[in-house]
């Protein structure tokens, strides 16, 4: 069973050149590691969750999985096999806690992700992995026609897996899409990240009332990306 979102993993086809895109907007250095013998990678410690960059063999970056942890997992990570063809796995959460402690350089405490989004051709395959199997709270399911079709929110840890089902998605096709930051102050910080070279979207109202939202046009290597000012 899974309680909290331990790290969103991006798959990047150089890591040096992510790192230099991800640290202007994240606003530090990360911790620099090999995970395993194949794979170098970077992690950055936000409120609540750790955004990882992980280098491999693909031609273009994308949002590789998510990686969730929860009591009474065993030690070390294991892949959550499923039909949808994602990368999910489960650990115990020590590596992360170890990572806070240890590298305080690297860890951005004024930034958390709102949520990650994920589209699917399959929705209740979707209920019966993170609601079913992994225990995820379900905490709206509604369709929205105008914002693509049916819509799952599954809430652990102050943060939330999007799932968006689309009548005219491919047959087989789940893919993790994007990921929106929460900022407490977004003009404030949107000035600071065009001060680093960070290119963005004029700040627009979001979906949920209230809300203040803009786009990442640069530093995101293609990943679609969304920073929200929560509604006060």
């Amino acid at each position: 069973m899974a309680d909290k979102f331990d790290r969103i993993v991006l798959a990047v086809p150089d890591l040096p050149q992510a790192v230099a895109e991800y640290q202007q907007v994240l606003g530090g250095e990360p911790y620099m590691a090999d995970r395993t013998s194949a794979a170098r990678c970077a992690w950055w410690g936000l409120s609540n969750t750790v955004i990882e960059l992980v280098e491999g063999v693909t031609d273009s970056a994308q949002l590789l999985g998510i990686v969730f942890s929860g009591p009474g997992v065993q030690h070390g990570e294991s892949a959550v096999a499923n039909t949808l063809g994602l990368d999910i796995r489960l650990c115990d959460g020590s590596a992360t806690v170890g990572f806070r402690q240890q590298q305080p350089k690297a860890q951005c405490a004024d930034l958390c992700v709102d949520h990650v989004v994920l589209r699917t051709d399959n929705a209740q395959a979707c209920l019966d992995l993170f609601g079913d199997e992994l225990g995820i709270r379900l905490a709206l399911d509604k369709t929205v026609p105008q914002w693509g079709g049916r819509m799952l929110f599954f809430r652990a840890g102050k943060l939330t897996l999007e799932v968006i089902e689309t009548a005219d998605a491919e047959s087989t096709a789940s893919a993790f899409w994007g990921v929106a930051y929460q900022c407490a102050d977004l003009a404030s910080f949107v000035q600071v990240l065009n001060k680093r070279g960070v290119s963005t979207s004029d700040i627009r109202d979001g979906r949920k009332p209230g809300t203040l939202v803009a786009s990442l046009k640069s530093h995101s290597q293609g990943i679609p990306t969304l920073l929200i000012q929560p509604a006060k």
